[in-house]
């Protein structure tokens, strides 16, 4: 079995780019091997128990089985988190918005940023690599995270302890929030689900058939009703000034801006991703 023969059979699914990367990583995480290897034939000295286990992966992979949820995990801000069925896989872009609050607060002398921690929420929270993230990057803070599924909560937990970031982890349903204490949070942060139902077909099969449908998409006539929710508690448990930052589906741009202008948030701004699309909406209490 050669490198060439693995990547042409995922070619029925995958481009050829995008099938060799995909052989390239499992053979490195799976099986520890660098290009060096691969291209000087290592793949054809493995055990039979690796070729078989190498066999089993090729097969879920041709079912169109996403590679993380294979390798059990994915790549966020340069740190690796746990990934399995039922948490959403964390993508590139999302890390962005990571990037925008941190880029906000880690100033020194920042005015915004409160002598005492702040206190950071993340709504939706899944494989927790926001609330991780800025539990480990953004300065003074103190970061809980939240999710209606006790799965997803697991996972975050592992993936908390193994990186050593300290997160609150709740169980809490994004619309029908229960706490009700008032100015509570410094920044609340959220990717909730914004796909709507009709954009399911311009989708590939692979988020599909693996991706957990209640951290994806909404109902065609309610696209923004995770974001109002949050953004209604966020009016009560926001301090003053206090940040509101969502990742957004790029068609409802302007629908999200309009949402927050009538609940009287301020300073409202959108910010594109690393694909050039409107990909975060930022703003004030």
């Amino acid at each position: 079995m050669t490198y060439s023969e693995l990547w042409r059979s995922l070619t029925d699914i995958y481009d050829e780019g995008e099938a060799k990367a995909i052989v390239r990583l499992l053979l490195e995480v799976r099986f520890g091997m660098n290009l060096t290897d691969i291209l000087c034939g290592k793949i054809e000295e493995l055990s039979d128990d690796k070729i078989s286990q190498l066999n089993e992966c090729l097969e879920r992979l041709k079912k169109s089985e996403p590679i993380q949820y294979i390798l059990e995990q994915e790549e966020f801000g340069g740190r690796i988190f746990k990934v399995a069925p039922g948490v959403l896989i964390p993508r590139p872009e999302t890390y962005g918005l990571c990037k925008e609050i941190i880029k906000e607060y880690n100033r020194p002398y920042c005015a915004l940023q409160p002598p005492e921690p702040m206190n950071v929420l993340d709504i939706g929270t899944g494989s927790g690599c926001i609330a991780i993230t800025l539990a480990l990057d953004l300065w003074n803070s103190n970061v809980t995270a939240w999710d209606i599924s006790a799965d997803a909560l697991i996972i975050a937990r592992e993936n908390a302890h193994r990186l050593e970031a300290k997160v609150n982890l709740e169980l809490e349903d994004a619309l029908n929030i229960t706490d009700e204490n008032i100015n509570r949070w410094d920044i609340i942060v959220s990717n909730p689900p914004y796909i709507c139902d009709k954009e399911k077909k311009d989708m590939a099969e692979n988020v599909l058939a693996y991706e957990p449908d209640t951290a994806l998409f909404v109902p065609d006539d309610a696209p923004l009703k995770f974001y109002r929710a949050i953004a209604e508690y966020g009016i009560k448990s926001l301090k003053r000034n206090g940040m509101l930052a969502f990742e957004i589906n790029p068609i409802y741009a302007n629908e999200t801006i309009c949402m927050l202008k009538e609940l009287n948030y301020k300073n409202i701004r959108t910010v594109s991703d690393i694909f050039g699309k409107q990909r975060f909406t930022i703003c004030y209490k």
